[in-house]
């Protein structure tokens, strides 16, 4: 019952917020509601100290949500799988070494550039944390966020290579980010860890490819039982049983659940659209997902903005969280630049492309989720905070901006 009745605030909250933006605000739905919930969390704040029994109230029915449990474990294969089925299989394959670099050598060499810069800071600023924290720290945050990337670039007007280039990197650098965060977690928690080359192959195989495989599978598998029937309905749960079951079967198996979502999503999204649905399948599962989409990420992103009542003297870590925002922006344009130049089958960007690569690299939810797994003996409040500084930036100001971003650089370009 404690669930339901705090899921059921969750919607409520949503919904209203959702009515206020529309009316009032008029900013992209996900930007609104995470606005509205920090300016909720920041009035509650402030309530504390005149009326402490109903700050304390609501502060306690957020803290009944395991951030890092609904959102890895049920919201993020729901909203992966609606945004893949929406991605052109055509599309992808185009970009496909862009997106292969960024999303492996890129995501990897962020989280080394970011783990050694903020260490640099810290030093800087007299405080001693390990080299081993910082580097858990850009393992974290490195890696583009999927739901804020397909949430709000779709509305940014981005042209379509560049567009396709962020997407499917976000779909796919979750594999190396989550398992880089494991193996520098456990070292800092003072593990044993096997990092040779060799076992890190191997787990890499097992989590990536693993899951890749059994989503291509799974989505092949759904394909096939649709062409079977022709009523929208049954189209419709056998892509719902994809992926709860899927998920069951990720755990089990103990791979990527995030890339088999997402290549389970591809194949249903191309091949399955493209051999074993009419018409009308097409459309109710199109809105269908649309929906589920949009309700997942109202959730989402209100969640994000009332975590701040969760984070103790944030306002103390500011200055981190303000240097970590260039720390990040910097580490992702040389993750970019650097395998642009090393390796010649990436090509060569030119400023436009660099420009949104850098400034669409959003961060988001996953972050912040990871962020609260850490032990609260490895620093944990000063890298939440500073990531919740950082994705507040990435999502507000990157976000709303994206669009004006494309229109001067399209501007320049036509009067140069």
């Amino acid at each position: 019952m404690d669930l339901y009745f705090t899921f059921s605030i969750l919607v409520v909250l949503s919904a209203l917020f959702s009515f206020i933006n529309s009316r009032f605000l008029k900013l992209p739905p996900a930007i609104g509601i995470m606005v509205l919930a920090i300016l909720t969390s920041i009035a509650l704040i402030g309530l504390n100290e005149t009326l402490p029994a109903f700050a304390h109230y609501f502060s306690g029915l957020i803290a009944r949500v395991d951030f890092p449990a609904v959102l890895m474990g049920a919201m993020l294969n729901f909203l992966l799988f609606a945004g893949a089925i929406h991605v052109s299989m055509q599309d992808l394959h185009k970009q496909r070494m862009p997106i292969l670099i960024l999303s492996t050598i890129g995501v990897t060499l962020s989280t080394f550039l970011v783990g050694g810069l903020m260490y640099g800071l810290l030093l800087t600023l007299e405080m001693e944390v390990p080299l081993i924290q910082c580097l858990v720290f850009g393992a974290l945050i490195s890696p583009t966020d999927p739901l804020a990337v397909i949430a709000i670039l779709k509305r940014a007007g981005i042209s379509k290579p560049i567009e396709v280039k962020i997407a499917g990197e976000s779909l796919f650098n979750d594999g190396v980010s989550v398992m880089l965060f494991a193996i520098l977690l456990q070292l800092a928690q003072g593990s044993a860890v096997d990092i040779t080359f060799r076992n890190v192959a191997g787990l890499f195989v097992q989590e990536a490819i693993g899951g890749l495989v059994v989503g291509l599978l799974l989505g092949y598998l759904g394909s096939r039982a649709i062409k079977q029937i022709n009523e929208y309905q049954v189209t419709v749960i056998i892509t719902v049983a994809i992926v709860m079951g899927g998920y069951l079967v990720t755990q089990y198996l103990h791979i990527s659940g995030p890339l088999t979502m997402a290549a389970a999503g591809l194949v249903i999204g191309n091949y399955g659209k493209r051999t074993a649905m009419s018409i009308t399948d097409k459309d109710y599962l199109d809105k269908f997902w649309e929906m589920i989409d949009e309700i997942l990420n109202a959730i989402l992103f209100l969640i994000i903005g009332l975590e701040l009542l969760l984070i103790q003297d944030i306002q103390q870590h500011w200055i981190i969280g303000c240097a970590g925002i260039g720390i990040v922006l910097l580490s992702r344009y040389l993750s970019i630049w650097l395998p642009m130049w090393v390796i010649p089958d990436l090509g060569r960007f030119d400023g436009k492309t660099m420009t949104v690569l850098v400034w669409g690299g959003l961060r988001g939810g996953v972050s912040v989720a990871l962020a609260l797994t850490i032990d609260p003996q490895l620093n944990q409040n000063l890298f939440l905070s500073a990531t919740y500084y950082i994705v507040v930036f990435s999502i507000v100001v990157q976000g709303l901006s994206m669009g004006k971003v494309i229109a001067l650089i399209n501007r320049k370009r036509k009067v140069t």
